[in-house]
């Protein structure tokens, strides 16, 4: 049985999925739990001490007390800033899907050991490029983990949280919540005052889970978890397959 877990999914590039994988991270390892943090692919990397390593790879490593080896946390890296799919071919070897599960599997077996819960963040939007032939939702539906979108607050996604969650209904992929989050400064006030009534009524069953303005994305002591958001995680419903 794999750990049970979230799946943490952008609309888009720069919401803020590194900053939200990190501080549920915290919040929960800070709270007594033992979590483990995983972002498979990661691209625009820098080459230190030989290898390459994301910036987005250091913080997760850091929320969750450091002393983690990078490649647990994030087994395939490019150093170009670019869809996986995209940096890998420009870097000569392709990427199949295969490679990015079984890299997953091999991290999953390894934190089996370490932790209780996982929490894994994709890269982009859902519909990224992650590999040949294969996207972020690709590798979702293969870890079957409750989706935590995370949207940008201002003006553009109402179309891209409603597509965002389209996709993901008609994948059957389960949605834990969705999070509007201040990246950016503001530059929408009437936008993002009005997003989180509009997508409530539009989404239904969907819960908003949070709204946060700028000045809180920025204040790292946000309060983000209690019990209800630990009890978000989910185990897969479908067994993953052998490598």
């Amino acid at each position: 049985m794999r750990l049970p877990g979230l799946f943490v999914v952008g609309t888009d590039t720069g919401v803020g999925k590194t900053y939200v994988s990190a501080l549920l991270g915290r919040a929960w390892h800070q709270a007594g739990h033992r979590v483990g943090l995983l972002k498979p692919v990661a691209s625009g990397a820098n080459l230190v001490d030989g290898r390459l390593i994301a910036d987005d790879t250091r913080l997760l490593i850091e929320a969750i007390g450091g002393g983690i080896p990078p490649e647990r946390v994030t087994p395939i890296v490019f150093e170009e800033p670019l869809a996986p799919s995209v940096a890998a071919r420009r870097a000569g070897t392709p990427l199949l899907l295969a490679e990015v599960l079984r890299a997953v599997e091999e991290s999953l077996d390894w934190w089996s050991e370490r932790a209780d819960s996982m929490i894994i963040e994709g890269v982009g939007g859902l519909l990224c490029p992650l590999a040949e032939g294969a996207t972020i939702a690709d590798l979702a539906i293969a870890l079957d983990y409750p989706l935590l979108i995370v949207a940008h607050r201002g003006l553009g996604t109402l179309n891209h949280t409603l597509l965002t969650v389209e996709a993901a209904r008609s994948r059957g992929l389960r949605i834990a919540g969705l999070i509007l989050n201040g990246a950016k400064p503001t530059a929408d006030p009437v936008a993002e005052a009005t997003n989180a009534e509009e997508l409530a009524h539009r989404l239904g069953n969907v819960a908003i889970l949070a709204d946060w303005h700028h000045d809180a994305f920025l204040n790292s002591s946000i309060a983000l978890v209690d019990s209800d958001w630990y009890d978000l995680r989910k185990p897969p419903r479908i067994a993953p397959k052998s490598r």
